[in-house]
């Protein structure tokens, strides 16, 4: 059995052909999903789609490129929910940063504050952490060790294959790895995962984005784990339901649910 640690499930793209492709997913052997909080004007339908699954999990968060809508969101509301099992995806993303270098750093400072006022909220209710890293390793390394974000833990959610974040993995966080370790320029991560300690390991797809080969140019969906479960077990060099094993022990201990 796989879990799709990070499913974009309360997605649009989804919604013509849900019920279908849930039954894909479960034929395929995912028992569980975690649907990340991204942006405030999905978690309704996020909330919606667990009290209709049992096998169907959320957070609440905001991603960093959603930092402006953080005052919006009831955390409060959201972390009571007995499905809420985390908090995020929020982090640090530099990727898209534009204009002069004033504006960059003002808009840095902006990410670094809407971050760790998760991480706090993460501790004060102790609950996980899903965070976003991109182009950005080196600053939301040093805020999740300056917010002692240990104590609580989470996923560096699609994983960027940075060596800078493995010691993470001594901080009390697991790696996402997905369809991105399927890709034929995936060099870097290719390379670093027989590094990560496997029991740090988790299986995401960050459907609808990210699909893996043979799908790559398709919507993702959690079906898809399949080809991340049997490429990390290729890699590694250890039978694939080892894989599914490990990676789903992982999971739940790392969510408390199961």
């Amino acid at each position: 059995m796989i879990i799709d640690t990070h499913i974009h499930l309360d997605d649009p793209r989804y919604v013509e052909d849900f019920e279908a492709m849930m039954q894909r997913a479960h034929e395929a052997g995912v028992e569980a999903f975690v649907i990340p909080g991204a942006h405030p004007g999905t978690l309704e339908r996020a909330v919606e789609i667990c009290d209709a699954y049992e096998d169907v999990y959320f957070a609440v968060g905001v991603h960093p490129y959603d930092m402006e809508t953080i005052d919006s969101v009831d955390f409060k509301h959201y972390l009571s929910h007995p499905k809420c099992i985390a908090i995020g995806e929020c982090g640090l993303d530099y990727f898209r940063l534009e204009g002069s270098d004033e504006a960059k750093v003002e808009e840095k400072q902006r990410q670094a504050e809407v971050f760790r006022r998760q991480i706090r909220l993460a501790k004060e209710y102790r609950k996980p952490l899903i965070v976003h890293i991109r182009d950005a390793s080196h600053d939301a390394k040093m805020i999740l060790l300056e917010e002692d974000a240990a104590e609580i833990g989470g996923v560096l959610h699609c994983y960027n294959a940075d060596d800078e974040l493995l010691s993470l993995a001594n901080q009390n966080f697991y790696f996402g790895i997905g369809g991105v370790v399927t890709f034929q320029n995936a060099k870097k991560l290719v390379n670093i995962l027989p590094r990560i300690p496997q029991d740090k390991l988790v299986i995401e797809t960050d459907g609808p984005y990210l699909t893996p080969h043979p799908h790559r140019g398709e919507r993702n969906e959690s079906a898809y784990t399949r080809f991340v479960a049997d490429k990390m077990a290729q890699l590694l060099n250890i039978d694939v339901k080892e894989i599914e094993s490990l990676t789903t022990t992982n999971a739940k201990k790392l969510f408390g649910f199961g």
